[in-house]
């Protein structure tokens, strides 16, 4: 069965006071719709909002409003418009959107690879839908007109889409990738009509394309940048586009060439739109803000003689503008979006007289030629009825091209404007003073404000804090394990705010932090996202839970487990219903009799309890539950954070209940190896009934002169310690000893060993490993009727119920337990993350990510028929079976000797390498543990008398740490820095670490003499403190 993609989780973090009615970054995609009076509005946070507007304000229709005084009140105006919903339909930028369907239908465009659609109109709420993907952004969207059932879509991958609103999928792909280079063909701009659709991008060119066929009709050439918007007017033969190199082009599609190239902008087009069907009438925008409103009805065709107006100056680049009426909505890059005046450009504007008399000798010329009546296209009367006349300032009017006679050059003085004649070519000026124009409004009538948006983040050492910043210059500190802010710092600077928050550690990276969307993301990856750990004594105290000493956390499962908590109770719940059928059939099977219980009911310590048959196993946030017990069956209580059940040689001392099979697995707190302090979450298949438990920094024995002195690096035991410490055990009644660093004769590090650079047992070790691969190979070959499952989180079920059916075949008397087995509190403190935040799934592609579940925390447990479809199996697995994929330990290499000579130094191997090396996690404690039980032998008898007599050795004995230290780079290390932390911030440095361990004087250590010969070596061979 093929693998799925790579398939990640993320969760987005929303600050509690957020509410909608806002974008939070700025809006890419604007949208009208007059039939209801709503505007639509498409932002960088992926949120798709729907705003009411005032029709008898924003677009008059009655006679009398044409003489409205411009007094009119700040306070009507802003009642203009009002928000009205809102969904987050992306988790990435939108781009573009529009109107199908008679404006039922908002299609959005994204570059979260998906086209989703939107019904605000519906009687009944829904979230957008997706109808379409690309494999990279989706930077544009278009349908014909607003009644067509079909939209078309372009993207960085070079396709233009054609897809279906009725759920008919894709109906048409066109491949637009450029000729020379294929990159260059991506689309950026694109314009649709029922007969033609025309494209543009970084190539320059306009291409035209049959939306029937796919096929290309033709290509126009003639811009020398890329094209960032275009428009076809409706009957398909005339074509606008706009480009960054600062021009607007008009093509014919008849004559198959650039009829007319206007240069009424001075910076980079970014934005076109017209209401107008034969496009006579339009707006542009560009990156400095100016907004332009363009009028050539009654030029007969000769753009030349049109009139181009300064509307507005946006404080940015405007990315996207519509007009109805009498007004303009403007977008940039900020979050609120602004209502301009409109300007009535027909004959009720008050021109200067120059262009009035221009404007009548037009006229004048078109009637004796009887041209108008013969070529003229029409003009279409505007729907457009001013509020009121105005005059235009000379400043406002703007040379509509290059070729245009009008306006003058303002302020040469060298052209008389009472001198020229109607229709009489205008003189060049001897001279150009170039002046920025004067828009007609200075300030938009109405701003529909945006929220606060995180602009900039920090990901703090520790990884599991964020400090971030937003567009109002707030900094606040956010905790990615509890999922909120936890404190606000006001309007700082990030980096002001960084000292006073950050601390000196060094975690592995298990997340990655997104704010592109204007909320805090964070992203798990499956191949790092358990890389990370932290030690159970940080957290604080914790109500009803136990920890072992030193006991660590898995950052990415701890999160993950609490995410998902309402996925995990709902697979428990039917994970029951499973099983009650199969025993319920075994008990009848069984004619009647009763069965023995595999084990019985002890009482619980405080703070458990046994969750009712009905209710939840999962353990919840307002309490601690064990799974249910299978009817029939009793489950035994162990204590929380309790070591594992104790082993004899040939196994388990009893067979394991369900909770005592699950501690077994989840008492474990790193998925690491080698660990000397904490046994490994192994990979599923891994049969551990004969794997002796471990403890704490057990002593080595000493191996025979047959054999080499040092083991391979990071090798725990041969078998000669395992025939030890077993029995060691058998001596001890089985009993593991409850000290911090286990007895004297057990004491070991198991977290790291001598170092050699070649080993003469290694490759011996490994051939009976090559055998046991061989003869895997084998048995698996032989057995080519084992059920494959799906690769996804609902694979991971359908093999836990395989084994529950092979259990019927293999022991048809036995009551099947339950093989889901989540972590525990004592592994996964209680965490409650709000209802609200969201959880994301998505799968990698060849552009990016595209989004295949969004839910909430609160929802997953609804949503677990299509989580279990499209979750991942390493999902399930961390979740139902508390494994972790299997990854090898991060070790750190090191040396220690004494410090100046003044303790014993450290046995080194025969062939004198003293290089030790131990998992990234080790604490300084433990190293000085290590360190006490080999130069300390009254540390080794107080251990052992303690021990003997059955005290605890924390209150009868001075621990290491109490009367050693560790010091490195002339510093004194922290008990509590790992070697991780210790590398970064102190070593600071890619060699091996050099570490010297002295008293501190509360304690005598005797050194023992050394010999004249041994003295001078050890001279030699040692280096200088201050390394």
């Amino acid at each position: 069965m093929s693998k799925k993609a790579r398939q990640r989780i993320s969760y987005v973090l929303e600050h509690p006071n957020s509410s909608p009615g806002g974008h939070r970054l700025g809006v890419n995609g604007l949208a009208i719709d007059q039939t209801n009076s709503i505007l639509y509005s498409g932002g960088r946070d992926g949120v798709l909002c729907a705003w009411d507007l005032d029709r008898d304000l924003v677009a008059p229709t009655s006679s009398h409003s044409a003489v409205i005084d411009e007094t009119i009140s700040a306070s009507t105006s802003k009642r203009a418009t009002q928000f009205r919903a809102q969904t987050q339909a992306h988790t990435h930028w939108v781009n573009d959107i529009t109107l199908a369907e008679k404006h039922t239908a908002v299609v959005s465009a994204s570059s979260d690879l998906t086209v989703k659609l939107w019904r605000p109109l519906a009687k009944t709420p829904a979230d957008p839908v997706t109808i379409g993907q690309h494999a990279d952004y989706v930077k544009c969207v278009a349908t014909p007109t607003v009644d067509t059932n079909w939209v078309a879509s372009g993207g960085l991958d070079r396709k233009i889409n054609f897809w279906d609103l009725a759920g008919g999928g894709k109906t048409l792909e066109i491949d637009v990738r450029g000729e020379e280079v294929a990159e260059k063909g991506s689309v950026y701009a694109m314009g649709v009509t029922h007969n033609i659709v025309a494209n543009g991008g970084p190539e320059s060119i306009v291409r035209l394309w049959d939306p029937k066929s796919g096929k290309r009709i033709t290509k126009f050439v003639g811009h020398t940048d890329m094209i960032r918007s275009i428009m076809i007017n409706q009957t398909g033969d005339l074509i606008m586009s706009a480009s960054s190199d600062q021009t607007v082009k008009v093509w014919s599609v008849t004559a198959g060439r650039c009829m007319h190239t206007l240069t009424m902008h001075d910076n980079s087009v970014w934005a076109l739109f017209s209401d107008d069907p034969s496009l006579h009438t339009f707006y542009s925008a560009d990156r400095s803000g100016l907004v332009v409103k363009t009028d050539v009805r009654g030029t007969n065709g000769e753009f030349d003689n049109g009139l181009s107006l300064a509307i507005a100056q946006e404080n940015d680049g405007v990315t996207r503008l519509v007009a109805w009426g009498d007004s303009i909505w403007t977008s940039t890059s900020r979050a609120s979006i602004n209502r301009w005046k409109n300007v009535d450009s027909s004959d009720h504007t008050q021109l200067p007289e120059a262009f009035r008399q221009h404007r009548a000798s037009l006229a004048t010329i078109r009637s004796r030629d009887g041209s108008l009546s013969s070529t003229a296209v029409p003009a279409v009367e505007s729907s457009y009825k001013p509020r009121h006349k105005r005059n235009i300032s000379e400043k406002s009017i703007l040379r509509i091209s290059n070729t245009a006679p009008l306006p003058f050059t303002l302020g040469s003085g060298n052209v008389d404007e009472s001198s020229v004649s109607p229709g009489s070519q205008v003189p060049e000026p001897a001279f150009n003073v170039v002046e920025l124009p004067e828009p007609i409004q200075h300030e938009p009538e109405e701003t529909i404000a945006g929220q606060f948006g995180l602009v900039k983040h920090r990901l703090l050492n520790d990884r599991r804090r964020v400090l971030t910043l937003d567009t109002a210059g707030e900094v606040l500190l956010w905790d990615l394990i509890q999922c909120r802010p936890i404190k606000e710092f006001g309007k700082h600077h990030l980096e002001a705010v960084v000292p006073h928050v950050d601390t000196k550690e060094a975690v592995a990276p298990w997340c990655s932090i997104d704010t592109s969307s204007g909320n805090l993301a964070v992203v798990l990856e499956p191949y790092n996202c358990f890389d990370a750990e932290m030690y159970a004594d940080e957290l604080g105290p914790l109500e009803n839970t136990e920890f072992r000493e030193d006991q660590r956390i898995n950052l990415g499962k701890w999160v993950l487990r609490y995410l998902f908590a309402n996925l995990i109770d709902e697979e428990i719940r039917r994970d029951e219903a499973f099983r009650y059928k199969l025993n319920e059939a075994i008990k009848k099977t069984a004619g009647g009799r009763m069965l023995p219980p595999l084990a019985i009911s002890i009482p619980g310590p405080a703070g458990w309890q046994l969750s009712e048959p009905s209710s939840s196993a999962t353990p919840k946030a307002t309490g601690m539950h064990y799974p249910p017990m299978t009817p029939g069956m009793a489950i035994g209580l162990a204590t929380p954070g309790s070591p594992l059940a104790p082993f004899l040689e040939g196994g388990f001392t009893t067979p394991l209940s369900p909770l005592e099979k699950r501690t077994s697995q989840v008492s474990r707190p790193s998925q690491e190896r080698e660990d000397y302090f904490a046994d490994a979450i192994q990979p599923p298949g891994i049969d551990q009934s004969n794997r002796l438990a471990q403890t704490p920094a057990a002593e080595v024995p000493p191996t025979s002169t047959e054999e080499k002195p040092a083991k391979t690096p990071g090798a725990d035991a041969n078998g000669k310690d395992k025939d030890k410490e077993a029995k060691d055990k058998e001596k001890d009644g089985g009993k593991t000893p409850s000290t911090p660093f286990g007895g004297m004769k057990k004491f070991r590090m198991g977290g790291f060993s001598m170092k050699l650079g070649r080993s003469v047992s290694t490759p011996a070790a490994e051939k009976p490993a090559a055998l046991d691969e061989k003869a895997e190979e084998s048995e698996s070959s032989g057995s080519q009727h084992e059920k494959e499952f799906e690769d996804n989180l609902g694979g991971v079920i359908q093999k836990i119920r395989n084994e529950y059916e092979k259990q019927l075949v293999d022991n048809p008397g036995e009551l099947i337990e339950t093989k889901i087995t989540p972590s525990l509190p004592n592994d996964t403190p209680v965490l409650k993350p709000p209802p609200g935040t969201k959880v994301i799934i998505q799968e990698e592609t060849s552009g990016g990510s595209a989004e295949v579940y969004r839910g909430t925390v609160g929802s997953v447990g609804v949503d677990a028929d299509e989580i279990e479809q499209k979750g991942p199996k390493w999902l399930g697995e961390c979740l139902l079976q508390n494994v972790l994929p299997p990854k090898e330990a991060v070790k750190v290499s090191f040396v220690l000797f004494p410090y100046k000579g003044e303790l014993p130094e450290l046995a080194v191997a025969a062939d004198g390498n003293n290089r030790l090396n131990a998992n990234r996690m080790l604490r300084v404690k433990k190293i000085l543990g290590y360190v006490a039980e080999r130069i300390d032998p009254e540390w080794r008898r107080e251990v052992e008398r303690v021990e003997e007599e059955g005290g605890d050795i924390r209150e009868g004995v001075m621990r290491p740490e109490e009367y050693l230290e560790l010091w490195c780079n002339d510093k004194v290390l922290p008990t509590k820095m790992t070697l991780s932390t210790l590398r970064t911030h102190v070593w600071r440095g890619g060699n091996d670490i050099v570490l010297y361990y002295r008293a501190n004087g509360k304690k005598e250590i005797p050194v023992p003499e050394k010999e004249e010969g041994e003295e001078k070596k050890s001279e030699e061979g040692v280096q200088s403190p201050v390394a």
